[in-house]
């Protein structure tokens, strides 16, 4: 099989969907890879170093659209690479389509096969290929956080581990999942107040036996919410339902009782957001003060540290690459029902039915087998 690696377009996306090993791995395979020029600087692989590994260099994205039988990418395409897909192809790719209508409709209209890396499952149900990237953005969200925190960048100026004798920023993470929990870690690590919420008492129990008195944990209802996001310094929002709409947990009221220069990171933005007054930033403008609160909505986080990203999320997907270019990807979904899961659109149809929820189109089940 052909795969194409294009370089990424988004504002400030420095991932690529392959690196050079992966490259060695897939052309060991029998298969043949081509890769955009250009498309590895950001993580510091040239051309040279994918020439190494067995691929082919395309001068430009359109060359790659139109050779290959599978493309391999890290972000959602945007608009003009959907116009670069074709019936046959198969994108493999995050889509978080059910914050974005528009990228939808455009994969519709191209005819080509679209599997979402952040639908894809495993057999206990988790979510392979989104977890890599949900542990950066949890991370960064403590970072990009203290950061936004401080005075100079328009924060409430405080420090989230306090001193001896000052008290320490607090912390409210929304979500006990794979984003809430390192963003935790992180939180706790520095010395912060922490509080994690989540609605899952099964979930809770493990973060209280995990971190101890460390750390605490409230059940989530609106009540519950509204008292912690008052008082709070900084708020993370770390919510998913695989392929839906994040639900919105913070409302308008509760930011505007917020003290002014606390900071809201919306780690669920790519899926809608979980705060109500969330709207997407980029890396170019990653903040923007709304009620006299500092939100963070970049749609991309894990972009900003590419090396890092690249490498996790090469390691999870690789063998999902493999499968579909080993196998085709009919094939491949008949045999793994949770890489079958990640189908999202298929000629010209919405096949995953939470996507096609969110969005309001109609759902086309899909038989793999």
């Amino acid at each position: 099989m052909k795969i194409g690696v294009p370089q990424e377009i988004k504002v400030h996306e420095y991932r690529v969907g392959l690196v050079p090993a992966g490259v060695r791995e897939l052309v060991n395979a029998g298969h043949s890879v081509v890769v955009q020029t250009g498309a590895g600087a950001g993580i510091g692989f040239g051309d040279t170093d994918y020439k190494a590994a067995g691929a082919s260099i395309a001068a430009s994205a359109a060359d790659v659209f139109n050779g290959a039988d599978l493309i391999v990418k890290v972000k959602e395409p945007q608009l003009a690479e959907c116009k670069m897909l074709k019936g046959g192809q198969v994108l493999f790719t995050y889509l978080h389509l059910a914050a974005d209508k528009a990228q939808a409709q455009a994969l519709i209209d191209s005819g080509a096969t679209a599997i979402a890396y952040e639908t894809v499952t495993a057999a206990d149900g988790s979510l392979p290929l989104l977890t890599p990237m949900s542990e950066v953005a949890g991370r960064m969200s403590v970072q990009v956080g203290a950061s936004s925190l401080q005075k100079a960048n328009g924060g409430f100026g405080v420090l989230l581990g306090g001193v001896p004798g000052v008290p320490p920023a607090k912390v409210v993470v929304l979500g006990g999942g794979v984003s809430g929990t390192h963003a935790a870690e992180m939180a706790v690590g520095l010395g912060a107040d922490v509080t994690v919420v989540d609605r899952s008492v099964k979930r809770l129990r493990e973060l209280s036996a995990l971190y101890g008195n460390r750390l605490k944990t409230a059940y989530s209802t609106a009540h519950t919410i509204e008292e912690l996001v008052r008082d709070a310094d900084l708020v993370i929002g770390a919510v998913l339902i695989a392929g839906a709409a994040a639900p919105k947990l913070v409302t308008r009221a509760m930011v505007k009782s917020m003290k002014s220069g606390a900071v809201l990171v919306d780690i669920a933005i790519d899926q809608g957001g979980c705060f109500e007054t969330s709207r997407p930033t980029t890396h170019a403008e990653p903040t923007y003060i709304l009620d006299g609160v500092i939100h963070y909505c970049v749609t991309n986080m894990p972009g900003a540290v590419p090396r890092t990203s690249t490498f996790a999320l090469t390691n999870a997907t690789l063998p999902y690459v493999r499968s579909l270019a080993d196998l085709g990807w009919r094939a491949a979904l008949a045999k793994d029902i949770g890489l079958a899961h990640g189908l999202n659109v298929h000629a010209g149809k919405i096949t995953h039915e939470a996507v096609a929820r969110a969005l309001e189109f109609k759902f086309q089940a899909f038989a793999a087998a």
